[in-house]
């Protein structure tokens, strides 16, 4: 009996919906006056970007299982960036897009010890970065509906870590990361056409290409065999 009630709802719900036509006189009316017009004529832009971001660490590692410590893992930790935006037109809807952009990232690397039958520590070494970073994406955007559009976007990234510890002393560092870092990224957003300028929302993944960890014989570094950079981002950007 309940499997009836709720066909006869959706039913009822299917039949209150409006028709094709009715949906099309109702949304003809609506269309808004665009701003920006001449935005997509124009071969280059400029802007800024403002950001945050969360950084992650892909590792691979060796534990023996006489050892005491149990496992590596990685905690997230959020940063945030700023940089400018340089957008050349190759079609309306193609774009090539220059993003320089500082960033401050933070993971921390958990370690979990065993201590007794039933007993465990942990241990938190956090490394912190500082990227300028270089990137190159194709942007691929929708057809404009009034004052909005959808875009995907693809690329690559050359970032260069000004807090690594690369260079510092044997045994000095817990972990050592590596100052060169490739990465290429994926992502999506919205663009917003607004009265002076256009505001784009926009999620991008970047995923580390190449280990850059740097053996180091101490407690910490010997059992990671391999690290990967790993960035989330959410950007809110300014064009004019």
């Amino acid at each position: 009996m309940k499997r009836v009630h709720i066909f006869f709802i959706l039913l009822l719900s299917f039949l209150a919906l409006p028709s094709k036509d009715a949906l099309a006189q109702k949304y003809s009316h609506k269309k808004k006056v665009q701003n920006l017009r001449e935005f997509d004529r124009k071969k280059l832009h400029f802007g800024f970007n403002l950001g945050v971001n969360v950084g992650d660490f892909g590792l691979k590692s060796s534990i023996l299982s006489s050892d005491s410590l149990l496992g590596v893992y990685t905690v997230k930790q959020p940063g945030f960036n700023i940089g400018t935006v340089a957008d050349y037109h190759l079609l309306p809807e193609l774009n090539i897009r220059f993003l320089f952009t500082l960033s401050f990232a933070q993971r921390d690397l958990l370690y979990t010890y065993r201590r007794g039958p039933t007993t465990t520590t942990t241990q938190v070494k956090p490394i912190e970065s500082t990227y300028l970073d270089f990137p190159i994406n194709i942007k691929y955007r929708s057809l404009r509906y009034n004052n909005f559009a959808a875009y995907v976007i693809g690329g690559g990234m050359y970032s260069l870590d000004l807090a690594s510890n690369e260079d510092a002393p044997p045994g000095d560092a817990p972990v050592k990361i590596k100052r060169h870092t490739y990465s290429y990224q994926v992502g999506g957003g919205f663009d917003f056409f607004l009265e002076y300028f256009k505001f784009g929302l926009e999620l991008k993944m970047s995923y580390g290409i190449g280990d850059i960890n740097v053996p180091d014989n101490t407690t910490f570094s010997a059992p990671i065999d391999e690290i990967r950079s790993k960035v989330f981002t959410i950007s809110f950007l300014f064009e004019g």
